[in-house]
């Protein structure tokens, strides 16, 4: 095993990318900012600091989408200055491991690899790690002698739900539904009833801010367009507004892990009572949702410490130890 060595973690909002030569988990916005079509202009953080402010000549985007890769370009340019940022401008062969979302066909998870080996970032050798196994061992879940392990993860794009047992997954299941839905609810709810449009990044600030403001029984405070008159104004949004809008979202996901639960066989259905349901992803924080989960299936829900970093954390026990080498592999037709 090389000495040098990446686990990635591609996420449609986020991407984390572990280094073991730093031993360091670098979480960066997947986003790009292309300048006149052809010139790399802002990655990253920098990027998000641009998004829905930059002029018409700037486009910004994320090169994922719905758990799988839209720009492979955009994307392979990510990667490339990613690792080389990770490796202070001296990028040396290295092997890399990439979490890939189970219920993806075999041509999408192809993506995953080609996109690594096109990058230019000196792959030797590059692994699949299917992103619930990861995000098991992430939350210190010895995923190969477990049995009955249910991980519920809300991404930005996607929920990924999934079964594992004995170090690999029996049932899995990706539902488009996660906190971009939720970001878009939100607006939609403060167009209705304020008549004000807002842009995306305040509409996720204010989720992420909701359990503090509700905390200290303040609203929301947000700027916007006023539809009516088109000029910028200040309101107050009531957090009650909001929670009621994220309720309907919420249910989608939660009716889904109840699909999963129907169709586990008994003796793994039994460990899954013991255990509990392990909930992570960047979208699991949202207020009340670990809540609403456990009143939904009736099952204890363990919250990820890290919910963003937990897959991340998860190929980093892969790579440094030898134990969970195995549950890593190279795609049938692919060369190593």
């Amino acid at each position: 095993m090389s000495n040098n060595a990446f686990g990635i973690d591609l996420g449609t909002s986020n991407i984390k990318i572990y280094s073991k030569s730093d031993d360091v988990i670098l979480v960066e916005k997947n986003m790009i900012a292309i300048e006149n079509k052809n010139n790399l202009f802002a990655y990253g953080d920098s990027a998000f600091e641009m998004h829905e402010k930059a002029p018409g000549n700037i486009q910004i985007s994320y090169p994922l989408c719905n758990g799988v890769i839209a720009d492979i370009k955009n994307m392979e340019t990510l990667i490339k200055f990613f690792v080389t940022d990770l490796s202070k401008g001296n990028v040396r062969p290295a092997d890399f491991f990439v979490a890939v979302p189970t219920d993806i066909t075999e041509v999408e998870k192809r993506a995953f690899k080609d996109l690594v080996r096109e990058a230019g970032v000196k792959a030797k050798r590059i692994m699949v790690v299917e992103k619930a196994i990861a995000d098991g061992l992430g939350m210190n879940i010895d995923v190969k002698n477990s049995q009955g392990v249910l991980m519920v993860n809300v991404g930005y794009d996607t929920t990924e739900i999934s079964i594992l047992s004995l170090g690999g997954i029996v049932l899995s299941r990706l539902i488009k539904t996660g906190g971009q839905k939720f970001d878009d609810a939100i607006r939609n709810a403060i167009r209705k009833e304020f008549s004000l449009i807002i842009g995306g990044k305040t509409a996720e600030k204010v989720k992420i801010d909701l359990q503090e403001l509700e905390g200290n029984g303040q609203g929301a405070l947000v700027y916007g367009r006023d539809i009516v008159t088109g000029l910028p104004v200040e309101r107050e949004i009531p957090t009650r507004l909001i929670d009621e809008t994220l309720t309907e979202h919420f249910a989608a996901i939660i009716d889904n892990v109840k699909v999963i639960l129907e169709r586990t066989p008994p003796e793994l259905a039994a460990d899954i009572y013991r255990n509990g349901l392990y909930l992570t992803g960047g979208a699991s924080q949202v207020n009340h949702f670990a809540e609403l989960m456990r009143k939904g299936t009736g099952l204890n829900v363990n919250v990820a410490e890290n919910p963003i970093t937990s897959v991340a954390v998860g190929l980093s026990k892969i790579i440094k130890d030898d134990n969970y080498k195995s549950v890593a592999y190279a795609i049938e037709g692919m060369s190593k």
